[in-house]
């Protein structure tokens, strides 16, 4: 049985047309989450999460809370199902996720949480501007090909993934000059409405500064690592403020997360919400970061087990197997 539990959160692209759906109607805890949320928001966020449409759905504005709502509907099924004897040791989401996962440890109320990222997402759609391309390289080797392009490394998933942003003509003209310099390698374009966690997202964070200032941060029940650092956070509110100010327009280190929590001796991984797949329905979706996590594990030579907790089904067998 696995004694040192990692939570884990998704980011933008785990949102569906139908999300949420499955759980409330057999759950009063995510009946209780959807509510709370309508209400929170001013808009029924329940209705866009479980109806659509996709493309109303897929703006970052909506986004951002509609998957904070899910992945914390999904805990808390997870909660009520285990009677809350399941705790996690760490926990860490990737880019939106890391707000998940402070509202899971206690940090960030329901409430504030939401709220913060129902304007991170309206000021990251604002000040959108360019795109996202993944590249199979190492951070070393994207690194100056991005710098030459005008371009920035935007997040480090893997050992060998990188994605980086710039504005569309940069991306452009990165992408006609790969195959010369990596002919075996390939840039796939990413869906977002921006070069997000790149130079491109400094006046969204210096508007979202003011936000983070209004908001209490509490001492966290379990330790959040951040997508800054890749480090855990330091207990001092404003530290935490400072992280994830910074968040918005520097790299994701996911790759830096996952050995923080190999370091701490995480031996399960349970992921909330969200879900992937050209299936329709909760029921045909897979977990985002599971095969991101499993790859940076095999290179850290580090055994995890591994839970999704992103619908009824999944939910309920993570319960089972680790309660």
């Amino acid at each position: 049985m696995p004694s040192n539990i990692m939570f884990i959160f998704p980011g933008q692209g785990g949102q569906y047309a139908g999300m949420g759906s499955d759980l409330c109607a057999e759950f009063a805890a995510a009946r209780d989450i959807y509510g709370k949320a309508n209400d929170i928001l001013g808009f029924d966020i329940t209705k866009l999460s479980h109806e659509g449409p996709e493309e109303e759905l897929g703006l970052t504005r909506n986004t951002q809370p509609a998957l904070l709502t899910h992945e914390i509907a999904c805990l808390e099924v997870f909660r009520d199902l285990t009677g809350g004897k399941v705790s996690a040791a760490l926990a860490a989401g990737h880019s939106l996720g890391e707000y998940s996962a402070l509202v899971a440890a206690g940090v960030l109320s329901f409430e504030d949480g939401l709220g913060l990222v129902r304007r991170r997402g309206e000021l990251m759609g604002e000040h959108g501007e360019g795109g996202m391309v993944a590249l199979g390289l190492t951070v070393e080797d994207a690194q100056p090909l991005a710098d030459r392009f005008y371009c920035q490394i935007a997040s480090c998933n893997l050992p060998q993934q990188t994605v980086v942003g710039g504005t569309d003509a940069d991306l452009d003209a990165l992408e006609a000059a790969l195959p010369d310099i990596y002919p075996r390698k390939r840039a796939t374009r990413l869906k977002t409405e921006g070069a997000f966690h790149t130079y491109l997202m400094v006046q969204a964070a210096r508007e979202f500064r003011k936000e983070l200032d209004a908001v209490e941060f509490k001492t966290a029940n379990f330790e959040v690592l951040s997508n800054y650092t890749g480090v855990a956070h330091e207990e001092t509110p404003d530290s935490i403020r400072t992280r994830l100010f910074f968040q918005l327009f520097a790299p994701v280190n996911w790759v830096g997360c996952v050995a923080s929590a190999v370091g701490a001796g995480a031996d399960a991984f349970v992921e909330f919400g969200g879900g992937i797949g050209s299936g329709e329905g909760p029921a045909a979706k897979k977990p985002n970061l599971q095969s991101i996590i499993n790859k940076n594990l095999r290179a850290l030579e580090h055994d995890a087990a591994y839970f999704a907790a992103i619908n009824v089904e999944s939910i309920k067998a993570a319960a089972a197997e680790l309660s």
